[in-house]
Formats: C-alpha cells, sequence, structure tokens
C-alpha cells in the first residue's frame, strides 16, 4: 500500500517535467530502484495505471532498473552484496556494515514526445 502515495510522486515529478518540457506526451519512465527500500514494481505499475489515464503520462511504459543492496565492513572496509539476510562480511567475518547502495528510490529518466 506504501506504493500509492510513492507512485502519485512520481507522477507528480514526471507531470512537472513534461510541462516544462513543452512536452505533449510522455512515452517512457525509467526509474531506479534499491533492493532495501521494499518497493515492488508490480504494484508501482498497478498504481500508474490507476493513477495516469487523463494526463500527461497515460499509455507510458515504466521501465525499472534494480539496485542490489551493498555493504562496507566497517571492521575490514571490504565492500560485499550479501546474500538474502545474511549480512556477514565475507572478509573478516564482521555482522553488516555501512550501506553503499541499495537505498536508491528516484526517476533517473523520461522520454517525451
Amino acid at each position: 500500500m506504501h506504493e500509492l502515495p510513492i507512485t502519485e510522486e512520481i507522477m507528480r515529478i514526471v507531470t512537472a517535467h513534461a510541462q516544462q518540457a513543452g512536452a505533449t506526451r510522455v512515452t517512457a519512465i525509467n526509474l531506479v530502484i534499491g533492493d532495501l527500500t521494499s518497493f515492488i514494481d508490480d504494484s508501482i505499475q498497478f498504481y500508474f495505471e490507476l493513477l495516469s489515464p487523463g494526463t500527461l503520462a497515460e499509455g507510458a511504459t515504466l521501465h525499472f532498473r534494480r539496485i542490489k543492496t551493498r555493504f562496507r565492513c566497517r571492521r575490514c572496509g571490504q565492500e560485499f552484496e550479501p546474500e538474502g539476510r545474511n549480512w556477514i562480511c565475507p572478509a573478516c567475518g564482521a555482522l553488516g556494515g555501512d550501506v553503499i547502495a541499495g537505498k536508491e528510490f528516484y526517476v533517473e529518466s523520461i522520454e517525451v514526445v
């Protein structure tokens, strides 16, 4: 359910930029979503199809680019992608670390005519 306000914000951003560019229609929206956001592509697509009729984005295609979670170990500095919920550094065995990727969520670009 938290994808509804997120999709509303996507629509606001896309519409504002399309209008600013003097576009008559948005044909594609390219989104970047980190795996730690817990946003579900299908839910965003569902709400987009619900919200977009009658707007500049009606009929536009959503493209999702997923960013995998990456940590930097606080103990040894090793960067690693955790496997599932195993957030243990493969180099030194320390738990977790600083998140360096996976929290992203933004409109990367839009295509307009």
